[in-house]
Formats: structure tokens, C-alpha cells, sequence
């Protein structure tokens, strides 16, 4: 892990409560409102299995699924899900191919288990360039979900974070052109209004599986004060007892945001 706690129970302290218990001591202590997580090791996972690397992205899907159901039932407002980079794109065409096609499946599957726990579903990247077959399916659960009132779930879908705010620039270059903004009335506010996440709060809390040590262009704007958390385990592996682990150790934080 990154971090140890600031105080309290050490992680091991932790990682040795049952999943119950862990569970509990979460519940019992404030909550982070927004949770991101960077998915990753679906293709090791497999490898290291004698496996196709679809196996693994195929098992991310359970994963995704048991910890959106683990994330709502905490009571946790607002889930980010890395799922395909700008730069994924640049992977083997065959496993984009597959990719695409599982995610097709993915959210006309997922459809009936978000609506009966009001989950309310976002998509956060460009448009351009995704396939029109699977932007359809998107577009119909954005829909379908709109009036949702538990945990927002947005997946980062052709995301990246430079993108995002290459597009915001250029959002408020137009304002400014248009007369509708002035080029001194551009400030932190303005530039958050114009992201893909505008109305979601910053993450508190933000997870990377696999034990990489880096962001990954995700988020670069809104991270500046979150937390981060990060885990050898392989996404595929990631559940609910993980998330719980991860959010008992960031309510251990001392988050003094620039603060002495």
C-alpha cells in the first residue's frame, strides 16, 4: 500500500477483521461522498492464469458489478470507474474489437440490477471516435437511469484527463468569443463548470489496482486533494472487502488540504 493509516488501527490491524466486522467499523465513520478507481490488471490476471486476456476483462465485469453493489450499500454518493482510456485505443485491434463487444453486452445486461438499486449511470469522455453501436447502449442506460436517486456511477469511457481539459479550454474560448464569459471571469469555478464532471464533487478517495504508481492521465484536475489508495491486487480480484479496506484506511486520514 501507499499510505499507512495516520492513526488508529494499523492496516494489518485491518486486513485482519473479518469482512463483517470490517464492514461495520466503515459504517460507523463518516464517508467518503466520492470514490474513483483505476482498474487495473485484467490482462495479468489472466496471463498468469494460462488465460486469454478477455478472460480477465471479462471477470472485471463481476468485479464492477460486485463493487457498484458493495459502493451503494455503503451509502457512497458518487463511483468513478476507469474502464477504456483515449489511450487504449492504441492497444491490439483484436482485443479492442473484444472490449467493445463485451461492454455492449455488459450494459444491456447491467440495465435491470441498476435500475432496482436506483443506481443513476454517467458517461465521462468523448464521444467521438466510440463505436455508434455502443454509444447507442450507452446512451440508452444515461437515459433509462436519468431519474435514479441512489449511487451516481460514472464510468470514464473514452477518458482521458488532458482531454478533458483540452475540451474545457476550448468550451470557455467559445463563451469568451460569444461574449458570455470575459477572459478575467475565468477562474477555478468556471473551469470546474466546464469538465465532464461538473455538478459531481472531487473524489476523496481514489483507488489503483494492481500496484501501479501512477494516475494515468484520470482525473488530473479533480485530484488534487484526494486521497490515494493503492493495491497489489489485480482488479478482477478487487470485491467488496477490498473497497472496505480501502475506505477504513482513508477515514484514518488526516486530510489537511494544504493545511499545517
Amino acid at each position: 500500500m501507499v499510505f499507512k493509516p495516520a492513526s488508529g488501527a494499523t492496516l494489518a490491524d485491518l486486513s485482519a477483521l473479518a469482512e463483517d466486522d470490517l464492514r461495520g467499523r466503515v459504517l460507523a465513520r463518516p464517508l467518503p461522498r466520492h470514490v474513483a478507481v483505476i482498474m487495473d490488471g485484467n490482462g495479468r490476471w489472466a496471463t498468469r492464469r494460462g488465460l486469454p486476456r478477455v478472460a480477465g476483462h471479462q471477470q472485471g465485469v463481476s468485479a464492477v458489478r460486485a463493487v457498484v453493489r458493495a459502493a451503494g450499500e455503503l451509502g457512497i454518493e458518487f463511483l468513478t470507474l476507469y474502464a477504456f482510456s483515449s489511450e487504449n485505443w492504441n492497444r491490439p485491434s483484436d482485443e479492442v474489437s473484444t472490449l467493445m463487444s463485451l461492454l455492449e453486452r455488459s450494459i444491456d445486461r447491467e440495465l435491470p440490477e441498476l435500475m432496482a438499486r436506483r443506481v443513476r449511470f454517467r458517461v465521462i469522455g468523448r464521444r467521438g471516435g466510440v463505436p455508434p453501436a455502443v454509444q447507442r447502449r450507452i446512451d440508452r442506460v444515461v437515459e433509462a437511469t436519468a431519474g435514479n436517486t441512489g449511487l451516481t456511477l460514472l464510468m470514464a469511457f473514452n477518458y482521458g484527463g488532458r482531454d478533458e481539459l483540452v475540451d474545457a479550454c476550448r468550451a470557455l474560448a467559445r463563451q469568451v468569443t460569444a461574449g458570455a464569459l470575459g477572459p478575467d471571469d475565468i477562474d477555478e469555478a468556471a473551469l470546474g463548470s466546464a469538465l465532464y464532471t461538473d455538478g459531481v464533487p472531487d473524489p476523496d478517495l481514489l483507488i489503483r489496482t494492481s500496484g501501479e504508481m501512477r494516475v494515468s492521465n484520470f482525473l488530473l484536475w479533480q485530484i488534487a486533494y484526494t486521497e490515494l489508495w493503492v493495491t497489489p491486487t489485480f482488479w478482477p480480484d478487487f470485491g467488496p472487502r477490498e473497497l472496505y479496506l480501502a475506505v477504513a484506511d482513508f477515514q484514518q486520514r488526516d486530510r489537511r488540504f494544504g493545511r499545517v
